[in-house]
């Protein structure tokens, strides 16, 4: 993402973040407040989780990671990126696994359905391990969402300026000035060499 944000842009990021830093939610009570809509969402921990996933003392309150839902903010967040078995199709709980490999023991399998040959970083868990991780999620991390409006003509663009104006950690994708981001990708090769070797 390159462009520079237009005046419509800009309120709707400002919205936004008005938005994913208001209200929260814990993940086991998001159920049912997470509308089927598309929208962005933010992922937010404590200072506790924060020190437990190796990211150091946070500089604000911001979140973790902010991602979007193209077509369902409820499918996205609560169907995937939380919920058990699904570590293999979700970027971000990859992230959390590799930064939480020692923490709780945890070692990456490859993805069933792709070899790690053709994709060294989509690894997965096993089904313990996976659950272990969904439980770590459940009881550490709270939801935001924002409900894309009518009038916001690409989500993408507003996800990438929340991005930009908050520099979440557990972002790699149009986050190249974030502090974290060199860490976050060591983790993760971690993880990918461990799906590697487990292959044989």
């Amino acid at each position: 993402m390159k462009r520079a944000l237009g005046h419509m842009d800009l309120d709707l990021v400002g919205a936004a973040c008005v938005a994913l830093g208001t209200h929260r939610y814990r993940l086991v009570e998001a159920q049912g407040r997470v509308p089927s809509a598309p929208g962005l969402y933010a992922v937010f921990g404590s200072l506790e989780t924060w020190r437990l996933l190796g990211l150091g003392v946070p500089p604000d309150d911001r979140p973790l990671y902010v991602g979007k839902a193209e077509r369902s903010l409820a499918s996205r967040d609560l169907n995937t990126h939380f919920h058990n078995g699904r570590t293999g199709q979700s970027t971000v709980r990859r992230t959390f696994a590799a930064l939480l490999r020692d923490e709780l023991s945890l070692r990456a399998i490859p993805r069933g359905g792709l070899t790690t040959a053709d994709k060294p970083s989509h690894f997965a868990l096993d089904t313990d391990a996976d659950a272990e991780l969904t439980s770590w999620m459940l009881d550490r991390l709270t939801l935001a969402v924002w409900e894309k409006p009518a009038r916001c003509a690409d989500l993408a663009v507003i996800e990438w300026g929340v991005i930009k104006k908050w520099v979440p950690p557990l972002n790699i994708q149009g986050n190249a000035g974030s502090p974290w981001i060199a860490e976050v990708r060591r983790a993760r090769q971690v993880m990918a060499a461990d799906a590697v070797r487990a292959r044989g």
